[in-house]
């Protein structure tokens, strides 16, 4: 038990150190995740020094269970490409246009309005692919409009963490610990619905006391005519087409048990639509494979060793004995477990990142709660913008924000976090705890 538990927590310790100092190296042109790479040695440090054999660690990744992570990454990856394509087709550039079209009047209407584009925007795509194209295109704004950006930038990392809870698909945390309970898409957004809500209006309410001043309602200055944002070109067939995929999937989704596929087959088919038809529209039109490799190399291949590697990482405390341990004296079976795995989770999160906060969670909680499944996901969730630690959204998000001159410090992105994940949180497990 002692090795297991000494690596875990060696590999935890320097993912955190990492995250802090060093998120990235550069081989060349090749940038790896610090993060990523200490992962994948955690796990092959249980094989080495016999935390977990390398049969029992292939046999859990191969299991032919609902928390299969290849079947999880799949599903997760698949609908990552979808909304890749849906973004270079230039559809979240025309939304974040059309927003800022009908908030020109004032800075607290904009506000609104762009965290409420951001918040439909994640519901129903990747939260990830949502703050990485709305992010450069508020620094820009913001910067020609002659405001500061930080609300707007904030308001939309919060929005995009906090609705990415309301469907089953919207972050990989939820799938995977959706999945391992045996929970289905309509099943889960029955639950999630009224828990999202609270967390997302609790989180406007609570963002818009923190910048008021700064959301004051004095008129904002437009840009310029000639520093005006460069227009993107919009992409109407290609736009039609990830929309008509992204639409035919959840409904494939919600109606999975009836067609008798698991989710991951059904994301994979419309994946492999959307590139195809990509890469058909691409020879046809002089464009070559541009858009077909950009789908590719947009999507977050990274993810797949970190997870694997995280969960051969959680096999092995599973197989000494700690995770059940730790099971006996967290989970009661009550409604209450919404509360404890909820604030367990945030606080997790923060310490090793919201994928590998649920990853554990799941080991931890093992199928005996639902309850306390649904606080795991609302506190992976939440759990993401306390900190820049919280998900691999934020390194990324911080490198974007340096990259257009726009100082964010840790202590003041934790403050904002804190604050309104106090509410947030809060209310979303309270909900949580009526409706289970």
């Amino acid at each position: 038990m002692s090795v297991s538990v000494c690596i875990a927590a060696l590999s935890a310790l320097a993912m955190i150190i990492s995250v802090l100092f060093k998120p990235y190296l550069s081989f060349g042109k090749v940038k790896a995740g610090l993060y990523v790479i200490i992962c994948c040695a955690g796990a092959v440090a249980e094989i080495l020094f016999g935390g977990l054999s390398l049969s029992d660690a292939a046999d859990g990744l191969c299991a032919d269970s609902q928390v299969n992570p290849l079947k999880i990454l799949a599903l997760f990856l698949s609908m990552t490409m979808i909304s890749v394509s849906l973004g270079d087709s230039g559809f979240f550039h025309l939304v974040a246009e059309k927003a800022f079209a009908f908030g020109k009047k004032s800075r607290i209407r904009l506000f609104i309005i762009l965290y409420a584009a951001v918040s439909v925007l994640t519901v129903f795509t990747s939260n990830d692919i949502v703050v990485l194209t709305f992010t450069p295109i508020i620094c820009i704004f913001c910067k020609k409009a002659g405001f500061s950006p930080l609300p707007f930038l904030v308001g939309e990392f919060v929005a995009a963490n906090t609705w990415s809870m309301a469907l089953i698909v919207g972050n990989p945390t939820n799938v995977y610990l959706a999945q391992s309970a045996g929970i289905s898409f309509t099943e889960y957004f029955k639950v999630m619905a009224l828990p999202a809500f609270a967390a997302g209006i609790s989180a406007l309410i609570v963002l818009l006391i923190i910048f008021r001043k700064s959301l004051s309602p004095a008129e904002a200055r437009q840009p310029e005519e000639q520093n005006k944002i460069t227009p993107v070109r919009i992409n109407v067939p290609t736009m039609i087409a990830a929309l008509t995929a992204l639409t035919a999937c959840i409904i494939s989704l919600a109606l999975a048990d009836e067609i008798g596929l698991e989710m991951w087959i059904i994301t994979v088919i419309f994946a492999i639509f959307t590139l195809l038809f990509n890469l058909i529209y691409g020879l046809f039109h002089g464009e070559g494979f541009t858009r077909f490799n950009s789908a590719v190399k947009k999507t977050p291949w990274e993810l797949a060793p970190f997870i694997v590697s995280m969960f051969i990482i959680v096999l092995a405390l599973q197989k000494s004995g700690a995770t059940d341990k730790i099971s006996s004296a967290l989970v009661s079976g009550e409604k209450s477990d919404g509360f404890t795995f909820g604030f367990l989770t945030a606080g997790l999160s923060n310490l090793l990142n919201n994928i590998p906060a649920s990853v554990i969670a799941e080991k931890i909680i093992a199928g005996k709660s639902l309850s306390a499944t649904y606080g795991a996901i609302i506190g992976t969730n939440i759990g993401a913008f306390i900190t820049p630690v919280g998900a691999l959204a934020g390194i990324m998000w911080n490198k974007i924000l340096s990259g257009y001159g726009v100082k964010l410090p840790f202590y003041k992105f934790a403050l904002y976090g804190i604050c309104v994940a106090a509410a947030s949180l809060s209310l979303s497990l309270l909900t949580l705890f009526l409706v289970v």
